[in-house]
């Protein structure tokens, strides 16, 4: 085979890989409109399987308040011993959040270099990934807030901004330190969003989210949710598919555990356990 056809064929096979990566599922949630109606609504029935649901960042329980055909969602501040920083108002509601913050992933498109978010609006790649379900998650509104598009990290940084809840926000250096219970759900968004859509991600930050996907393996509850976003976009997170896959039983344990010990988990940046039921 000549060097020129042998680069030829490598060329198609690239733009082939490219166009499967940025092709939306059949079923993609149009936008981040549409995702924030959709959510509760996934979590609504993972609470009804789990006899609980709580933020990311903070282990705080989710309310559920019907609302016609659907729900509406609020924090218990108590269940996770969440105090307010600044705004205490913001900290009563729940917020969808950005995993991989919509500024990470948008300022490295077109769109976003000539207008910002509101050209970024226009464009249907952009919604898509705005609203794609693997990415986001209930958070305190406060926390949401004050995490702003700050990168995750980790530097031992002591947590005392929240009460109990374990996230750290350094203002100085636009830097977070997320609670150990979050961090695996935190690195296989990101590694996600990056291979769906080629997001590019600095060496640092994929050693980083490379290491908590390992260290930190999705549980019950996140592999279930993955399940039930899988039918309702179309696609699932290989990167979660693949560690449920590596303790298959997750996939099919009830979680045993009260809701004071799963805040428990947060409070001292430990996952929870589970206790196995064979089906």
């Amino acid at each position: 085979m000549s060097s020129l056809l042998r680069r030829t064929l490598l060329g198609l096979s690239c733009a082939a890989l490219s166009f499967t990566l940025l092709t939306p599922p059949a079923t993609a949630v149009e936008n981040f409109s549409k995702a924030k109606r959709i959510l509760p609504q996934i979590y609504h029935q993972l609470d009804q399987e789990f006899g609980h649901t709580q933020t990311i960042y903070c282990g705080c329980e989710l309310i559920y308040k019907k609302s016609g055909s659907s729900y509406k969602w609020t924090p218990d501040l108590k269940s996770c011993g969440y105090e307010p920083r600044k705004n205490a108002n913001r900290a009563k509601r729940i917020e969808v959040e950005h995993v991989m913050a919509a500024w990470e992933f948008g300022h490295q498109m077109k769109c976003w270099r000539e207008g910002g978010r509101d050209e970024c609006g226009k464009d249907s790649t952009f919604d898509r990934m705005e609203g794609d379900l693997h990415n986001l998650y209930p958070a305190v509104g406060e926390v949401n807030g004050d995490r702003s598009n700050y990168q995750f990290t980790d530097w031992n940084g002591k947590a005392t901004q929240y009460g109990k809840c374990q996230m750290v926000v350094d203002f100085a250096e636009d830097r977070v330190q997320p609670p150990k219970p979050s961090r695996g759900m935190i690195a296989r968004a990101y590694l996600y969003m990056s291979e769906q859509y080629d997001i590019r991600l600095s060496q640092a930050q994929r050693r980083l989210y490379e290491a908590w996907n390992r260290q930190y393996p999705a549980d019950a509850l996140e592999c279930r949710r993955n399940e039930l976003i899988t039918k309702e976009q179309g696609n699932d997170n290989p990167f979660v598919t693949a560690s449920c896959k590596l303790s298959p039983q997750q996939a099919t344990v009830r979680n045993s555990n009260s809701s004071s010990q799963v805040n428990s988990s947060f409070a001292s940046g430990e996952r929870g356990t589970y206790k196995l039921v064979l089906q």
